[in-house]
């Protein structure tokens, strides 16, 4: 790796090595590094012009700057830029002496026998140039390397029309790459490892086909309900469940079958079901994250638990108190919950319907007191939602569970 040097000294490295080509061919030449203009030689003199004109990030590199720091901020390893440098080299001299076409042959020929700058030459370049004494360029373990570029006429129209009013002289292109910039920051080094451990282990992923209750596969699934989950590669050393990201412990466990208990406070709703496989690793050893399943679904339906009570609560408005219904469930209604109470009148009455949504609640609870104003009296089939998940109604009057129901006065 290098610091932020690195671009000029590779500039200053390509000048020092085109110098002494360039007096070879013509005694009076002279390689600059500023921009191809006549005006920057003396009058009819001849060199070489180099001018440093696109910095592009180096497609081969970039992607092998991994994250380098922890989730705390701290620094893992030096973030580094890779970079591309692409030169214009222009060759200025008498035409009528072909200097221009002398230059450029002899440039040609060094950069072609001798693509990359060696770690002599870098070193060169830092001695003699005090502004670059602190760059570590000829440290970097991948060597500069020029490659000639096959620039279009139109490409190089569009190069020369950035000069404005520089007439064009005869000229080629070269990337210099790759440049690997990266900061002065120390990372924090860890501990050496005292002890190596290796494991061997077939890739054994477990898959969750459906989840149904033991009861039976068109059963709801209840508070009390016994979840059956089928799949393949369920058994391992450390099979546990993950329930909304709660880790649990199965009941039983085959390598296609899992019964698992619904726990207690699952609230009601669309409930996320992960199997995990933990490994024991280390010295001693330690449980590790393993093999995860896909996630899973299944809907837990909440129950009302009777008698619903009648009761009133305070007017938002100021009026008198209204009429309320206190609704106790088997789950946890959780506060941010959307609680939903609907009644529909029985076969017997006129067909009334109406829904009442909860006020927002400070906690999780099991209980719930909707406000429910200018219901009319009679007897209603009762039911809520939570979370879109609807308590289960019995409408045959000849089964013991029919209803529930509940009489408004």
């Amino acid at each position: 790796m290098s610091n932020y040097l690195a671009i000029a000294t590779v500039t200053g490295t390509l000048h020092n090595m085109l110098q002494p080509i360039a007096q070879d061919v013509l005694s009076s030449a002279v390689v600059t590094t500023t921009r191809p203009d006549p005006a920057a030689f003396s009058q009819g003199g001849a060199g070489i012009s180099i001018f440093l004109y696109q910095v592009m990030p180096n497609q081969a590199y970039r992607n092998a700057d991994l994250p380098t720091r922890r989730s705390d901020g701290q620094l893992m390893q030096r973030p580094q830029a890779a970079l591309v440098l692409r030169y214009l080299l222009s060759f200025f001299g008498d035409d009528k002496k072909l200097e221009p076409h002398l230059l450029l042959g002899a440039t040609v020929r060094q950069l072609h026998t001798q693509p990359a700058l060696t770690t002599q030459q870098i070193q060169g370049t830092v001695a003699s140039r005090p502004e670059l004494r602190s760059s570590n360029l000829a440290d970097q373990f991948d060597l500069v390397r020029f490659t000639p570029m096959s620039l279009s006429l139109e490409e190089l129209s569009k190069l020369w029309s950035t000069f404005l009013q520089i007439p064009y002289v005869l000229s080629v292109a070269y990337e210099a790459s790759a440049i690997l910039i990266e900061t002065d920051d120390a990372p924090v080094q860890a501990l050496p490892v005292k002890e190596r451990n290796l494991y061997v282990q077939t890739f054994r992923q477990p898959r969750i086909d459906s989840i149904v209750s033991q009861a039976g596969d068109t059963e709801p699934i209840f508070s009390n309900s016994v979840l059956l989950i089928k799949g393949k590669q369920f058994k391992s050393d450390d099979t546990k469940m993950l329930l909304n990201g709660v880790e649990f412990a199965p009941q039983t466990v085959t390598d296609t079958q899992i019964t698992f208990p619904v726990p207690l406070g699952a609230q009601a709703g669309v409930q996320a079901l992960q199997v995990i496989q933990k490994l024991a690793l280390g010295t001693p050893p330690k449980q590790h994250p393993g093999f995860e399943s896909n996630v899973a679904t299944f809907v837990l339906m909440p129950r009302i638990k009777l008698p619903v009570t009648q009761t009133t609560v305070p007017d938002p408005l100021g009026g008198p108190p209204l009429p309320a219904l206190k609704v106790d469930v088997d789950v946890t209604v959780g506060a941010h919950q959307r609680f939903v109470l609907l009644l529909n009148s029985t076969p017997a009455g006129t067909s009334l319907a109406y829904s009442f949504g909860a006020p927002a609640r400070s906690s999780d609870a099991s209980s719930v007191t909707l406000a429910t104003p200018d219901v009319a009296a009679g007897e209603y089939f009762i039911r809520v939602q939570i979370d879109g998940a609807a308590s289960p109604l019995e409408l045959d009057p000849a089964n013991i569970n029919f209803g529930p129901k509940v009489s408004m006065p």
